[in-house]
């Protein structure tokens, strides 16, 4: 006889209870069990068998079976991991989260809240009792925790997405999603806007209006601050980047594997591996990695934990609040994070939360309500400096500093930061442009992914990679328990040329800074084309930015474009302990080591200094000035390159005028109304290039992009600029250019 898909259940059942039932006999100590309790079916031969008296029996779950059932059950069993979860906020029967709706009338959980605070309300937004997914179909019934079944069932083990309060629907999740569907607060950038818009206030943003109130992002949004502005659970405010998902370690990036998925509680000794200072879940406070090397609250502190720097920033946020609601809306505002709505009226005006203070605050204005939401957003998830502290930080920063636009006295922001150096500054372009494909493609992996690096270093070349949010421990170090470094002996450059420093840390930082271009590729790209004539088809090459190793190697690797006929300096050496990446930079804040370099350079007291540094008293730009540094030098020439570059163009009869914006690609532009500068009008790329023009511009965007190419190597920087401006036909003749050392 077929077995019907429920006897087959049953059957496995019996098995693995029998087996429990075994193990209870073997052993010397009474074994708390459950006991199944069959309910007949009318025609079914069923009968229970209850251990003897060395089994405890403690609870009784009904099973239903069918009349065709041949053999009786027996069944006996013990639940999993019951005693952890027994222990957790997740089965407290007690808690303010499961019984805050016995006294109403119906005594029921509304649909609106039933999916987090109840089992079936949890198991009908999933859709594992039926109905339509994504959504709550009926009220739940008091009395029920957060239970077994809710995370164990058909629809669960399958779940690998999770739609958030912005719409967002983040995929390609594991187990944690789970966790997630309720560990993400209830709103968002997108809901705060849209209720801003249904009071008619998008463009007034002081205005109040009573059709407005406080949105309340609920509670413990963990995974709302975690992914960051995937999920835009924070309010971001128009024209700002915001930081990603905080991935933390490969292993330990997910909700189940920091926490433990039954007790809830952090494992903590997973964490001491690398945060050693840690001994308790109370140590975690004072956890600062090495991506986090500035003072963002600006109290001077750099050696207290991130979690303090949110204490110290929400501060300075709820000094803004309060100074904006008494000087702009005219009604004083004060918070109390345990009594609901959670903003008063400061009723006595003392600016703290008292027994006076009983109304609701009622003067909200579109610039109040985003800095609140985003004040109670910090507030609410106690774990934020662990989950997504950057995000939080980059949240009550912009906060501050939107509220500052309206009031007389702003809150000083002059000491505080609100993103990190470089590597880590995971909201900025360099790894924020790849979030609508989700993917950073293998061209651009290698710098813009957290493991891109090592995979390169690993086998050579480079394919699609996650975005990331920034660089990570283990992009640069091989062991993230030692901070070991991967060894690269050589690195190749876009030239084909291969070089080293002889330390090796350096070598890792000019895989990425070496630039995309170079001699060689200009060249591929005009081929035998005539200097002066329009090339159809040819575009403008983009050396790509911070090409600080090219810069150095200089003519050893021809990062720049390099006339034929004319000699290059090779590899600025400097002085020896300060020519290489890590020697001159920290590695990790990236900063210049401007105290070492006060040793030698007279007067150089900060990195502003830098830039009057100067060992020669050749008159390079020919202005006359021997005083200003190799900076102003430079600059000079690139002047007069732009100058040399447009003339030019503009005395070819073939090409357009043209213009360069250094923040907008592709940088050079067609001069719509021919006045040298680029403005608004100016909005279609440059594309009647010579090869003589390219190779001109090319050099010109590549100074532009090396902000530090005075110090790298001014040297060969001033002899490629001079070369490009005789090139275009400009004046050179006060210029000097730089000569080639004879070689030893």
């Amino acid at each position: 006889m077929k077995c019907c898909p429920k006897r087959r259940y049953l059957l496995l059942l019996g098995t693995l209870l029998l087996f429990s039932i075994l193990i209870a006999a073997c052993s010397q100590q009474p074994q708390t069990v459950e006991v199944t309790r069959v309910v007949e079916i009318p025609g079914a031969e069923v009968q229970v068998e209850v251990p003897g008296p060395e089994v405890e029996v403690t609870r009784i779950v009904e099973v239903m079976v069918e009349p065709e059932m041949e053999e009786p059950v027996s069944a006996v069993a013990v639940v999993p991991f019951e005693e952890q979860w027994a222990s957790s906020p997740h089965a407290d029967a007690s808690a303010e989260a499961f019984v805050h709706w016995n006294e109403d009338d119906p005594a029921e959980v509304p649909t609106s809240c039933a999916k987090c605070h109840s089992t079936p309300g949890f198991l009908d937004y999933i859709g594992a009792d039926g109905t339509e997914a994504n959504v709550v179909d009926n009220p739940a019934p008091i009395g029920t925790t957060v239970q077994c079944d809710a995370c164990h069932n058909d629809v669960t083990v399958n779940m690998t997405s999770v739609l958030m309060p912005s719409g967002v629907e983040l995929m390609g999740l594991g187990d944690e999603s789970r966790c997630m569907q309720c560990h993400q607060g209830r709103e968002s950038t997108v809901s705060v806007n849209a209720k801003i818009e249904e009071a008619g206030l998008t463009d007034s943003p002081d205005e109040i209006s009573e059709d407005l109130g406080f949105s309340n992002i609920h509670y413990y949004a963990a995974a709302a601050t975690q992914y960051g502005t995937l999920a835009m659970g924070g309010y971001e405010y128009d024209g700002k980047a915001y930081d990603s998902k905080f991935d933390h370690v490969d292993g330990y990036d997910t909700c189940i594997s920091c926490h433990d998925s039954h007790t809830l509680e952090v494992q903590v000794e997973e964490c001491t591996v690398c945060h050693t200072d840690v001994t308790s879940v109370e140590d975690f406070v004072n956890v600062r990695m090495q991506g986090s090397l500035v003072d963002y609250d600006g109290d001077g502190n750099m050696e207290e934990g991130i979690a303090f720097e949110i204490e110290g920033m929400r501060e300075m946020l709820y000094q803004a609040i309060q100074a904006y609601a008494n000087e702009v809306t005219g009604t004083p505002i004060v918070y109390n994070s345990e009594r609901h709505p959670y903003f008063f009226i400061d009723a006595n005006g003392d600016g703290t939360p008292g027994e006076d203070e009983t109304d609701g605050y009622n003067a909200w204005s579109p610039r109040l309500a985003k800095a609140a939401y985003n004040y109670q957003v910090s507030v609410k998830d106690p774990g934020n400096f662990a989950h997504g502290g950057k995000y939080t930080i980059e949240l009550l920063y912009d906060s501050i500093e939107n509220l500052n636009e309206a009031l007389s006295e702003p809150v000083d922001l002059s000491n505080a930061r609100r993103i990190d150096h470089g590597h880590f500054a995971g909201s900025e372009e360099a790894f924020r442009h790849w979030d609508e494909e989700g993917m950073v493609p293998g061209s651009c992996s290698k710098c813009h992914s957290a493991a891109g690096l090592p995979q390169f270093i690993h086998e050579g070349v480079t394919t699609s990679q996650p975005t990331a949010n920034g660089l990570m421990c283990s992009t640069c170090h091989s062991d993230v328990g030692e901070f070991t470094i991967y060894e690269v002996e050589q690195v190749t450059f876009p030239s084909g040329a291969t070089v080293g420093f002889e330390d090796l840390e350096s070598n890792l930082c000019i895989n990425c800074h070496q630039g995309r271009e170079s001699t060689a590729s200009v060249n591929n790209a005009i081929g035998d084309a005539p200097g002066n004539e329009v090339l159809e088809g040819l575009g403008f090459r983009n050396v790509h930015y911070f090409a600080a190793g090219a810069t150095l190697f200089g003519g050893e690797v021809q990062g720049a474009y390099e006339y034929d006929g004319q000699e290059y300096v090779g590899r600025n050496e400097h002085v020896g302990g300060f020519d290489s990446c890590v020697e001159c930079h920290s590695v990790h804040e990236l900063e210049v080591e401007v105290g070492e370099c006060a040793d030698c350079h007279d007067g150089v007291e900060s990195k502003e200094d830098l830039v009057n540094i100067r060992v020669s008293e050749i008159d390079y730009d020919g202005d006359g000035n021997v005083d200003e540094g190799i900076a102003g030098e430079i600059q000079t020439m690139a002047d007069a390159l732009l100058v040399a570059i447009q003339a030019n163009a503009t005395n070819n009869a073939a090409t357009d005028s043209i213009v360069y914006s250094p923040a907008r690609y592709p940088y050079f532009f067609i001069d719509a109304n021919g006045d040298g500068v680029y403005d608004e009008g100016d909005t279609e790329r440059y594309v009647t290039w010579t090869p003589d023009l390219l190779r001109a511009a090319y050099n010109y965007q590549y100074v532009q992009k090396d902000p530090g190419a005075f110090a790298h190597n001014g040297q060969y920087v001033m002899q490629f600029l001079y070369d490009s401006i005789a090139s275009m036909g400009g004046d050179v003749s006060a210029m000097t250019r730089p000569a080639v050392p004879p070689a030893e």
